[in-house]
Parts: structure tokens; C-alpha cells; sequence
């Protein structure tokens, strides 16, 4: 997720006591509009404002920051020792790591915890603990562009032999990039796991070790490289320099046959008139039984003492008509079951309801390891390697795997 609006105020002390005897609690959070008109700061100011009326000896402080900056800007406030009482940022494990954080049971009504998509809520936890609360979702499905399907003569492709073929014809007919594969350093590991889910695979096993050079990692990576990479199917541009924003584009631009992508993607192709098609993501033997899911977080600091009055707080953000209102104003997936459920059904939300019925059978990231920050790092560095020219799937996944293998020792 992106954000083009950046704010860099610069805060005081947090969580501080106000001069009428009430508290002024802090919240730093991520901008996910694309404009000031849409900036998630309305939407702040509009739910802070709000719940003040309903708790008027409390005060809700809240700036917002590009996804550019946010991560940055909490971490250097924690460092110089003045914690927000409230960050939703892109990850929470090293402020757990560092016994910084309240527990979900600390701050959350039984109610609010319990209603979690379950995917998400244990994607929050470490060692059996919640820290992360899930605040923002989306998962991917196949985007097909159907003028170029009709011309070629397609359907939508449901395993990978089928998504092999189609490529094939798109080339014959000229398609400047059959299949976009980016594996740039954008968003390599989003993709690169979704390919690995669609073949059995994972970044992890059952258990939640790291298994990136397992067998079936390595085959998934393997048919990459040579049924769509080594035959040119993927484009004039090599998949490990290929950003998930450019192909983005491409799509919107008509030169892509098919590609994985999220919400965000159904309005920019729209806007520009493509006409596309969404399928769930092809696999290996027939549909991926599993499919990518990401979220962002939200993490409540111990810093400021004020336990009541961020729970309370907290539970008014997770109430139905806030989850509601946040993931319809930018195309997200809501990370409550109850909001699910509306969402699944209602008229108003049709054009998110393939990515919906995904989310349910999501695995996401390792995020609750400290050691998935250099992983992804990783990922980043080397995994365009794998599926290119010379390259050799095995020795790329080992290489990675030795990576989380040493930063897994010191978590």
C-alpha cells in the first residue's frame, strides 16, 4: 500500500496528562489516500472526534504519515523515549521484542478480540501471544485483461498449465508483457510467496519454521524459470527488475495479459477504461488452496501508563461501523469476522467480494518473527536471480534460507 501525502510534524511528549485534569492520547498512523482530499487524517479526525464526544475527559492526538515515512518516524520517537500511545504502522515485532507493547488481552474487550479474522489475529502473535492488532487487509487474486482474453481467444486460466498456454497465446498476438512477474524490490516477497502458496509451499512449514528451500519451493521456482521466464512470456523486462507499481501501470495501460494484484489495482485500470477480469489465483493442480494475505497493524504502547483509556479508545475503532467506513473509503479488506460477514454480502462492496472470499483461506508473511525484516531483505535481493537466465533456483532458496536460518539465532 501506498500513500502520496506526507505530514512531518513534529510531536511533543506523549500520552500526556491535559491542562483540564483529562488525557491526551497519542496516535501516529499511516496515510493510505492518494490525496489531501482522502487523507487518512479526515478519517482520524472524524472517528477522534467522535469518540471524544462519547469519553470527554479524553483527547485522541493523531498525525499521519506517508508509508515513506511512518515506520521511521514511530521508531525514532521510541528511541528517543517518547513512545506514542498508538501507532498503526507495517509491523509490530521488534516493539514486542523489546517488551514494549500491551497485550491484545491488556487492551481489548473479549468481544473486540474474539472478532479477528483468525488468520489475522494469529499473524499478531508471538509465542502464543497477541501484540499486533490487524487494522488494515487485502489479499490477491488474478487480474486478466479482457480484451486481449477475447482477442486470443481465453478463458481465464485455473491451474498453471492453463496460465502457461494463455501466456503463449498472448505472446503470438503481440502482448508486450503475457505475464507481469515482478520480483523487483518493491514487493518481491508478496509476490514471490503467492507463487510459492499456489505450488504447496510457503516461507514457512506447519510449524512455523522458516522452509523457503523446501523441495516444493524450489519446483515452484524451477517451473518459473523455465515455462514462463526462459520461453519469454514475462516481458521485456527481467522479472527481478520488474516493480510491482510498474506492472501495475503496465496493466492499466493495456500492455498486460495477466498479473497478481489487489484492490487498489481495480480502480487505476479502470480509470484508465481496461476491462478486466478477476479469477482466484491459478495453482499448481487447479486453484491455489491457499492464497497471499497482508496486513498492517496497529500496537498499543506501554510507555504512557494510560491502559483504560487506550482500550477504550481501541474498542471504538474496532467497532463495526469503523471498520466499515475505514476499509470501504480505500478498497481494504476488513479485519473483523463481523465486518467480513456485512462485506461479503452487501451490494456496495460486489467489486471487493473475490478478494473477501480469499481472505479467509489467506496465510500471510511470518511477521510475528523479528527475523522476517531481514528475510524480506533477502527475498529482495536475490529471488529475481533465481528465475533468470543461468540462474539456479536451489542455490538462491538455500542462500535465503541460510539468511533466516542466522537471523533466527538471535530473536
Amino acid at each position: 500500500m501506498v500513500s502520496a501525502l506526507g505530514m512531518t510534524a513534529v510531536l511533543g511528549g506523549c500520552g500526556v496528562t491535559g491542562d483540564s485534569g483529562g488525557v491526551t492520547l497519542r496516535l501516529v498512523a499511516a496515510d493510505y489516500g492518494d490525496s489531501k482530499a482522502n487523507s487518512s487524517q479526515k478519517y482520524w479526525d472524524e472517528l477522534a472526534k467522535a469518540f471524544e464526544a462519547e469519553h470527554p475527559d479524553v483527547h485522541v492526538d493523531v498525525t499521519v504519515h506517508s508509508w515513506n515515512d511512518v515506520d521511521r518516524e514511530v521508531r525514532e520517537m521510541v528511541e528517543a523515549g517518547r513512545a506514542p500511545d498508538l501507532a498503526q504502522i507495517g509491523a509490530y515485532a521488534d516493539y514486542a521484542a523489546d517488551d514494549l507493547l500491551y497485550e491484545a488481552d491488556d487492551v481489548l474487550s473479549i468481544q473486540s478480540q474474539a472478532d479477528f479474522v483468525s488468520q489475522l489475529a494469529l499473524a499478531g502473535q508471538v509465542n502464543g501471544v497477541q501484540y499486533g492488532l490487524p487494522f488494515a487487509s487485502s489479499t490477491r487474486v488474478l487480474f486478466y485483461n479482457k480484451a486481449l482474453f477475447e482477442k486470443a481467444g481465453l478463458t481465464p486460466p485455473k491451474s498453471w498449465d492453463d496460465l502457461a498456454e494463455a501466456a503463449e497465446a498472448l505472446k503470438e498476438e503481440g502482448v508486450k508483457y503475457p505475464y507481469a512477474l515482478p520480483l523487483g524490490p518493491e514487493e518481491a516477497p508478496a509476490e514471490t510467496l503467492q507463487w510459492l502458496l499456489s505450488g504447496g509451499g510457503g516461507y514457512t512449514d506447519t510449524v512455523g519454521t522458516y522452509d523457503i528451500d523446501s523441495p516444493r519451493n524450489t519446483g515452484t521456482l524451477t517451473w518459473l524459470k523455465d515455462e514462463l521466464v526462459g520461453k519469454g512470456l514475462t516481458g521485456p523486462v527481467a522479472p527481478g527488475e520488474l516493480n510491482r507499481a510498474d506492472a501495475f501501470a503496465a496493466f492499466a495501460d493495456g500492455d498486460v495479459g495477466m498479473l497478481n494484484g489487489h484492490p487498489t489495482l481495480m480502480k487505476a485500470a479502470a480509470a484508465k477504461g481496461v476491462e478486466f477480469g478477476m479469477v482466484p489465483t491459478p495453482g499448481i493442480d487447479g486453484g491455489s488452496r491457499v492464497t497471499l494475505g497482508v496486513a498492517d497493524w496497529m500496537m498499543a504502547f506501554r510507555k504512557s501508563g494510560h491502559q483504560k483509556e487506550i482500550g477504550d479508545f481501541l474498542n471504538f475503532v474496532y467497532s463495526d461501523d469503523n471498520v466499515l467506513d475505514f476499509s470501504r473509503r480505500y478498497d481494504l479488506l476488513p479485519v473483523t469476522t463481523s465486518a467480513w460477514e456485512v462485506m461479503s454480502t452487501a451490494e456496495e462492496d460486489k467489486d471487493l467480494q473475490p478478494f473477501l472470499k480469499e481472505l479467509v483461506l489467506s496465510e500471510l508473511y511470518p511477521v510475528g518473527k523479528t527475523s522476517w525484516a531481514s528475510v524480506s531483505a533477502d527475498i529482495k535481493k536475490r529471488i529475481g536471480q533465481a528465475v533468470s537466465s543461468g540462474g539456479d533456483p536451489r542455490s538462491v532458496l538455500r542462500e535465503i534460507q541460510a539468511t533466516a536460518v542466522r537471523a533466527q539465532s538471535s530473536e
